[in-house]
């Protein structure tokens, strides 16, 4: 007898499970298919360096996926997911063996920076500080449906607050000239493009 479905996912990736859960949950009935011996896609870890050390394989860092409100109304809390943080966040290695680091504290990050360059641990602040007025509804616009238009008028509404047309030209800078413009030392520089290029949004 032949079975059919609703709907066919290819692949068991973070998306492609997304995908699949989204759907059950509305009554279609759905088949999974992963030419892999492991679901997970890119979201794996292993002990592969040694016996007592777990580490990620693949990728590691994941806050579009903990604000996501499509993954939040999984309620994955309930079924065994936590959520961990790093006192710091992530880092980039520089060629002479020291780090950019991120810290989930915005001032310890502002302190190093500031102690690598004067001036950019304050030009960090300046940067948080817009981020926390119109950060929010950013983020919201990136996770919604297109055209965001309920998060964009909200967006909209806070742009005065940040500066107005300025933020926007901000906003549509590549990383790289952000990080050049407002940044002396190189640690910021790199923190932004690094981001920007884990968020494919360079």
């Amino acid at each position: 007898m032949t079975k059919t479905y609703d709907a066919v996912v290819i692949g068991a990736g973070p998306n492609g499970l997304v995908a699949a859960n989204h759907l059950i949950d509305q009554g279609w009935s759905v088949v999974v298919l992963e030419a892999q011996a492991e679901v997970g896609g890119a979201v794996k870890s292993s002990r592969d360096v040694h016996p007592d050390f777990v580490h990620d394989t693949f990728s590691a860092f994941y806050p579009l996926s903990e604000a996501s409100p499509t993954i939040r109304s999984f309620e994955l809390e309930n079924h065994g997911l936590t959520w961990r943080h790093a006192p710091a966040v992530l880092g980039h290695p520089r060629p002479d063996g020291s780090w950019a680091i991120l810290h989930r504290d915005r001032t310890v990050t502002a302190d190093l920076f500031e102690q690598a360059h004067s001036g950019d641990g304050e030009a960090w602040l300046e940067l948080c500080g817009q981020w926390d007025r119109i950060g929010d509804q950013v983020v919201k616009a990136l996770l919604s449906p297109f055209p965001p238009v309920r998060n964009g008028l909200g967006a909209l509404a806070k742009l005065r607050s940040v500066g107005g047309l300025d933020f926007v030209k901000t906003m549509l800078t590549p990383a790289s000239e952000l990080g050049r413009s407002r940044f002396g030392g190189e640690s910021p520089r790199l923190i932004i493009a690094g981001n920007a290029g884990h968020a494919d949004i360079p």
